[in-house]
């Protein structure tokens, strides 16, 4: 069982910053790959990010590729979002989850625990 929480989100203009963070607890924290996703209203929860175990491999969706940036402390049981050159089509819940796979899945099923979600809400 792994509990996740995540952090950080928040009301922003157009063109700021956020950092995202998410505390894992439960089970031993570099024995799984991360993701953010996220979900609009009346939209479905996609990918944003995705990073394995020590953090060598990396996948970014098309549409947040050059602002975000996705990291893990594996010593602090964290993971983190940096969120820049906001848009207002960002405005979305944010979840972190773990990974079910070897290696970083793309898709909500190749995930297994969850979060409970941190708002972002972009103003233009």
């Amino acid at each position: 069982q792994v509990q996740l929480v995540e952090s950080g989100g928040g009301l922003v203009q157009a063109g700021g910053s956020l950092r995202l963070s998410c505390t894992a607890s439960g089970r031993t924290f570099n024995t799984y790959t991360m993701g953010w996703f996220r979900q609009a209203p009346g939209k479905e929860r996609e990918i944003v990010a995705g990073i394995s175990w020590i953090g060598g491999s990396i996948y970014y969706a098309d549409s947040v590729k050059d602002r975000f940036t996705i990291s893990r402390d594996n010593a602090k049981n964290t993971a983190h979002l940096q969120i820049n050159s906001l848009k207002p089509e960002d405005t979305a819940i944010y979840y972190c989850a773990t990974g079910k796979l070897g290696f970083v899945g793309v898709r909500v099923p190749e995930f297994d625990y969850w979060g409970q979600g941190t708002q972002v809400t972009v103003s233009s």
